[in-house]
């Protein structure tokens, strides 16, 4: 019996050794998708188009009280708050900023995304776009996001690295990019807006609202052209942001200037870029989330910094500056959109009850980029061609939309010639206008700073929440470079000052 069983157990033992060893036994197939087995449908490189928008969330999630907001709604001078803080005072920067070094690990992040699933479409099969104008227009989508991270970096950073390859191997991660020089990011930015806004379509399904089109590409490409040729003093920029915003079709002034800050007038006809917070699933807003199909993480905007919410644990909201109250004439409807009675807290998204469920955070799309920022950026590089008529009739559109059948905002007079006084009309009206929205007053600060137009070394801050801002123009220009960044890569140098 004993050699019965010896013999049962040496069979079962060698037969199992031989199928375990059959090369077909040993392949198998992982328990999770890999890069390998998902590029090989349409419906995975949408998916892989979809994974670069989902990063957007980063930017604008509740993040567990550390929201990223201040990045941009502080330094200039429509925003400020009842304390201080740092990225609005201009003291106690420095290279260890979480919040900086968070921004731009996460706009490196979607920038490898968007160079990831540009290669792969590239690499891929042509059997496997079967879709016209599909291929075109993911490549397009994904030349779009990786611009408007360059565009970012470059107006927060001024010297980042340019990154348009995806780094495939140890040997290619160690060869590091160093800082880029003059407007190289500008520069890149623009060519991803070109490529963009030659492949896109004009409109989407209803089905598939807020991804971006060649309108959302031609304004971007036309604001990015209007900043660098602010930057370089350049008028064939100024004409070429002419020409990408006459590409704009479709495109229009909503007559309610408060539609373009409700969760029930989201996509509408002014809109023309902008984070989609109404996802589906549990917002769960301590958690970040790549809207995965799980639902596990934040699927929302935040905008409790207006608010004064709870949840924000007793910081200080972010409220009117002076300046920014000053912009509007008594009467102009706008105000009641942008303030509260008081004149100080802001309410722009959260003029209602528009929660997730996880009554902390919003549904409430943030508006990246409006026609009324174009039109009154097309004003300002008609203005630069001498056309003074031309660009205050645009300057017009946005007041007549803003008084309704009211009298106020009335039109400026299209037989003023005195260029700076129409300058300063723009200026003031893009103030009053995109005050306390995504960062473009600061960003318009900044620009008109290096074109000469104003001195930010002479500016009034006094609006600020800590009395004696001392603004230095050596240094404040730009935020400092993350120490991550600079202890990873010896091929960087610092911003000047820090």
């Amino acid at each position: 019996m004993k050699k019965i069983f010896t013999t049962i157990f040496l069979l079962l033992t060698s037969a199992f050794m031989y199928w375990s060893c059959k090369k077909e036994n040993l392949d198998l197939l992982p328990l999770g998708e890999t890069e390998v087995s998902f590029y090989n449908s349409e419906s995975d490189f949408n998916r892989s188009v979809v994974g670069i928008y989902a990063k957007l969330s980063d930017f604008y999630w509740y993040n567990g009280g550390s929201g990223l907001h201040g990045i941009w709604h502080l330094p200039g001078d429509d925003i400020t708050m009842v304390g201080s803080d740092a990225y609005e005072i201009f003291t106690g920067l420095n290279a260890t900023n979480g919040g900086l070094n968070e921004y731009y690990k996460q706009a490196y992040q979607l920038i490898d995304r968007a160079n990831t699933t540009m290669q792969k479409i590239n690499a891929s099969d042509a059997r496997i776009y079967s879709t016209p104008g599909l291929k075109t227009q993911h490549l397009a989508e994904a030349a779009f996001l990786r611009g408007y991270m360059h565009f970012c970096l470059y107006n927060f950073f001024g010297t980042a690295p340019v990154r348009t390859q995806r780094v495939d191997t140890p040997d290619e991660a160690q060869l590091r990019l160093s800082n880029s020089t003059g407007t190289q990011l500008l520069d890149q930015a623009i060519t991803d807006f070109q490529t963009a806004a030659a492949g896109l379509p004009i409109a989407y399904p209803a089905t598939q609202a807020g991804r971006i089109t060649a309108n959302t590409a031609n304004g971007f490409l036309g604001k990015a052209l209007v900043f660098r040729a602010s930057y370089n003093q350049t008028a064939a920029d100024f004409q070429a942001a002419i020409t990408a915003f006459n590409k704009i079709s479709g495109a229009s002034l909503v007559a309610n200037y408060g539609d373009n800050f409700s969760a029930l007038t989201e996509n509408n006809a002014e809109s023309l870029f902008e984070f989609q917070a109404t996802q589906p699933g549990f917002d769960n807003v301590w958690l970040n989330n790549d809207f995965e199909s799980s639902g596990s993480g934040s699927t929302s905007a935040y905008w409790g910094f207006y608010e004064n919410h709870w949840s924000r644990f007793g910081a200080p909201p972010f409220i009117a500056t002076d300046k920014y109250v000053a912009a509007f004439e008594v009467g102009d409807p706008r105000t009641q959109f942008s303030f509260d009675t008081t004149g100080k807290a802001i309410k722009k998204y959260v003029l209602t009850d528009q929660k997730s469920q996880s009554g902390v955070a919003s549904v409430n799309n943030p508006r990246i980029l409006r026609y009324a920022d174009v039109l009154l950026l097309k004003a300002e590089a008609i203005l630069e061609s001498g056309a003074t008529a031309e660009a205050i009739a645009l300057i017009n559109a946005v007041r007549t939309r803003a008084r309704g059948a009211g009298t106020v905002p009335a039109d400026y007079s299209t037989s003023e010639a005195d260029q700076a006084k129409i300058f300063a009309w723009i200026a003031k009206e893009r103030l009053a206008e995109l005050g306390g929205e995504e960062g473009h007053r600061w960003f318009d600060l900044k620009r008109w700073h290096a074109a000469g137009k104003i001195n930010l070394g002479a500016w009034d801050w006094s609006s600020a929440s800590t009395a004696g801002v001392q603004f230095d123009i050596t240094k404040n220009l730009l935020y400092p470079l993350p120490a991550n960044e600079l202890d990873l890569n010896p091929n960087m140098q610092q911003n000047p000052g820090y």
